[in-house]
């Protein structure tokens, strides 16, 4: 019996699979409604529909993203594709004038579609058009493109008569002049096309036109340039969306406001208003990408408002207030813009939009508004707002607050503001911070009576773990206006109270001492030290119940926490939580023992420290410093010793660092050894540069060459007080020590060695001139030794003084070794002279 399985596996199609995606971009867009992505979903799955069903998908995109430029040309574009003309007419007349972008210059072809055979009507349809979009478009730094085309289409225009040509001509002129004299991509381009049409019209003509538009025109490049540099910074590509606080977003407000404040500086020195237009026209195109930043719109109201221009900030208010119906913020300042200007009633119609709005009508708004209608209309028009107010679902304790505080300092009547208070306790006994401001009123008025009534009322309805700042508040009062039985009986109930809440009871350093101080400072006097202070806060942090290193104590169960905010040692600023004070608890942090640490002083670093001690072969070595002398102290004495971590010679002895450069290269140790001292802890770079460019350092054959050479001297036979290397014997070139620690060549042996046999005359000759030349050769080395060659000296740090000296080292070498050759070749010739 044989079994045939088959197994079906159910594939899906990408219609579904589209309609999945589709789905959850909906879900994620019913959570959040300005998702980026999901919307960007559903715009692609538009683009992949009909018309008739992409049209509605196209709707939602618009009403979310009302200033997306690319939705609005897709959307176009489609109806386009359809040949639905009327519906393209209709959607061109909701965005152009919203949506200031490049990219819709679509416009133009579909113009140009519809007119393309209607002879003369439809050419003057076409320049309207064309009029119409630069008109609007032509500031845009991508609008090159546009002005070439329409330029192209006036030059193509027929002409049939003098006339026509002449207002053709005139045109395209007139197109010109405004095209070169606007900071846009394309506009060197449009200079050079406009040289050539007026050279080709008239040179006569053409040269004076030039001249005067010029320098306009050079002053536009300039700002070309500046203002790409701020575009190209622009991302053209985001959405309209809330701001979420992400980087990306800031640094787009950032180089946008940036632009902005480029545009209103009025760089390219333009009329009143053809600043205003480029201003606006900037600011419009900011709104395209930070529609919902209320800044934005606040700030281009206000720069309207600045020019006069307040028929447009009326717009721009408008405008905002539909953009963002919930932001409070924008409501008050267009409020403040009418009242300030002296409409009332239109001031009057924000307040009352911000109220009918469930969103905004809060406390803040109905005290806002009973402040203006105060303003306004005066206090009986306020008392009924109050009245309103009271019965709004929105309505807190501030509204109390705020009627009883006008009531008092503007009207002047303490009773009725006090029957407000009154009023607002009935509701608010249990909000501790609507007790406490009815308890400055009654303070304000010198009613201690009422002010003890009050507190016993609320801290008998208050649960005890809210209310600490009202026992704390009672507790202020006693110590300010109360005598000290009261005083002491207030805070042993605080202190029951508090501590019958708490978890581990009454506690035991909570004492005398912490309330004593409290008691008896006064704002900023302490009648204590701050080291009792610091002390005191550290016990009381120990006593509480322990913490982890993450937990912090409860406000609570800490009551009279003493804490130390170590800004200035002779004056910390202490915080204490009694009535005048918040409670701020602040662990005390154990510091480093400094007593011994050592200030650096760049005048005594590394250098200074140690000792230079000269040693053969090594230059300066470095060593501990001697112990000071008696009846000094070690500070004043001399530096303090080399802390650890200093060079390795240093701690190694002298010993151990001589053999350490015995074992490198010739070279490397020779270099090392001349390095001078470093003063501080980092070297100046000034410093190693310089004396690596003034540093000799041999190259490595030479180094191989010499080094085993240094090790055998045998004495010239031609002096016997000079030495010589084997190599040197051999080669008459090379220059060899003498006595007196000049060099002589060997052809100045040679010549002197065959002289001394010879007259008189010429020997005597021949030892004065000697004589003149030994007396010539310590002078030299006296310079060679004060030359800026020498070590003892430090290199110095200008760069330009640097080179002057390598280019007097080259020259003085220079002349040195001339001055050498040439005496040795008149002391050797000159025997041969005297000889003949």
């Amino acid at each position: 019996m044989s079994f045939s399985m088959s197994s079906t596996t159910t594939a899906i199609s990408p219609e579904q699979e589209v309609a999945t995606l589709n789905e959850q971009a909906r879900e994620r867009i019913s959570v959040q409604r300005y998702d980026v992505e999901a919307w960007t979903s559903i715009a692609n799955e538009a683009q992949s529909r009909p018309i008739s069903e992409a049209a509605p998908l196209y709707e939602q995109l618009l009403a979310t993203f009302p200033t997306a430029a690319r939705f609005w040309k897709m959307y176009v574009e489609a109806q386009m594709a359809a040949n639905n003309d009327d519906a393209v007419k209709q959607i061109f007349s909701r965005c152009l004038l919203n949506c200031l972008n490049v990219d819709l210059w679509c416009y133009i072809r579909f113009m140009r579609k519809v007119n393309d055979n209607r002879g003369n009507e439809g050419r003057e349809e076409m320049k309207k058009a064309y009029e119409f979009m630069l008109g609007h478009l032509g500031v845009d730094i991508a609008a090159g493109p546009v002005w070439m085309e329409y330029i192209s289409f006036l030059k193509a225009a027929p002409a049939l008569t003098p006339q026509e040509e002449s207002q053709r001509m005139t045109s395209i002129r007139k197109a010109y002049q405004k095209a070169v004299l606007t900071p846009i991509h394309l506009v060197e381009q449009l200079w050079k096309d406009y040289e050539s049409f007026e050279n080709s019209v008239s040179r006569a003509l053409a040269k004076g036109l030039l001249a005067e538009y010029q320098p306009k025109h050079f002053s536009a490049r300039a700002v070309y340039r500046e203002r790409k540099k701020h575009c190209e910074r622009i991302d053209h590509s985001i959405l309209a969306a809330p701001p979420t606080g992400s980087i990306k977003e800031e640094q787009q407000c950032v180089v946008w406001k940036a632009l902005l404040s480029f545009e209103k500086g009025n760089p390219q020195r333009l009329d009143p208003g053809a600043l205003a237009k480029r201003a606006a026209f900037t600011y419009e195109q900011c709104l395209m990408y930070l529609y919902h930043y209320p800044d934005i719109w606040y700030d281009y109201a206000t720069w309207h408002a600045e020019n006069n221009s307040f028929e447009a900030a009326v717009a721009i208010f408008g405008r905002a207030l539909k953009a963002l119906p919930d932001t409070s913020v924008l409501h008050y300042a267009y409020a403040e813009f009418e009242e300030s200007r002296g409409s009332i009633e239109e001031a009057k119609k924000v307040y009352e939009t911000l109220l009918r709005n469930d969103s905004t009508a809060n406390a803040l708004a109905y005290i806002q508004y009973m402040r203006f209608v105060r303003r306004t209309e005066g206090v009986e028009a306020a008392r009924k707002i109050f009245l309103e107010a009271r019965k709004s679902p929105g309505c807190t304790y501030h509204v109390y607050v705020a009627s009883a505080t006008m009531e008092l300092c503007v009207d002047k009547d303490p009773k009725v503001a006090r029957n407000i208070f009154e009023l607002g306790l009935k509701k608010y006994s249990h909000e501790p911070a609507y007790v406490l401001e009815y308890a400055d009123f009654l303070c304000r008025m010198n009613d201690d009576r009422n002010v003890r009534v009050l507190f016993e009322r609320a801290l008998k309805v208050l649960p005890p773990d809210e209310s600490v700042e009202v026992w704390n508040r009672f507790m202020a009062f006693e110590q300010a206006y109360g005598d000290l039985q009261s005083m002491l009986k207030v805070e042993q109930r605080r202190r029951e109270a508090l501590n019958q809440n708490s978890e581990d009871g009454p506690s035991s350093i909570e004492g005398s001492l912490q309330q004593l101080i409290a008691r008896y400072r006064f704002l900023d006097l302490w009648p204590c030290s701050s080291s009792d202070l610091d002390h005191l806060a550290r016990q009381q942090i120990i006593a509480q119940k322990p913490l982890t290193k993450s937990e912090k104590p409860p406000v609570s169960q800490v009551p009279n926490m003493l804490s130390i905010q170590s800004t200035d040692k002779a004056q910390p600023t202490v915080i204490v939580a009694d009535g005048s004070t918040s409670m701020s608890v602040s662990v005390n942090i154990v510091r480093p023992d400094i007593s011994h640490m050592v200030v650096y002083d760049p005048r005594q670093g590394f250098a200074g420290m140690m000792n230079s001690v000269p040693m053969p072969g090594l230059g300066l070595q470095m060593r501990p410093p001697a112990p000071p002398p008696s009846g000094l102290p070690p500070r004043l004495a001399g530096p303090p010793p080399l802390p650890p971590g200093r060079p390795p010679d240093v701690a190694l002895g002298p010993k151990v660092s001589e053999e350490v450069l015995k074992s490198l290269p010739s070279a490397v140790s020779s270099f090392l050894s001349r390095l001078p001292a470093v003063n501080g802890p980092i070297p100046d770079v000034d410093v190693v540069i310089s004396f690596l460019l003034q540093a000799e350092v041999p190259s490595a054959s030479e180094s191989s060459l010499q080094q085993p050479q240094q090790t055998q001297r045998v004495p010239s036979p031609g002096n016997a007080g000079n030495v010589a290397t084997p190599a040197d014997s051999s080669n008459s070139v090379k220059q060899q020590p003498g006595t007196n620690g000049t060099a002589r060549s060997g052809n100045q042996q040679a010549s002197s060695g065959g002289a001394e046999g010879r007259g008189g005359g010429g020997s005597g000759a021949r030892h004065q001139r000697q004589q003149q030349h030994k007396r010539k050769e310590p002078d030299r080395t006296e310079e060679e030794e004060d030359s800026p060659v020498s070590q003892s000296r430090p290199p110095p740090r200008d760069v330009f003084r640097l080179r002057q000296l390598q280019r007097a080292r080259v020259v003085g070498n220079s002349a040195l070794s001339g001055v050498a050759s040439g005496g040795s070749g008149a002391y050797s010739g000159e025997p041969s002279g005297s000889s003949e």
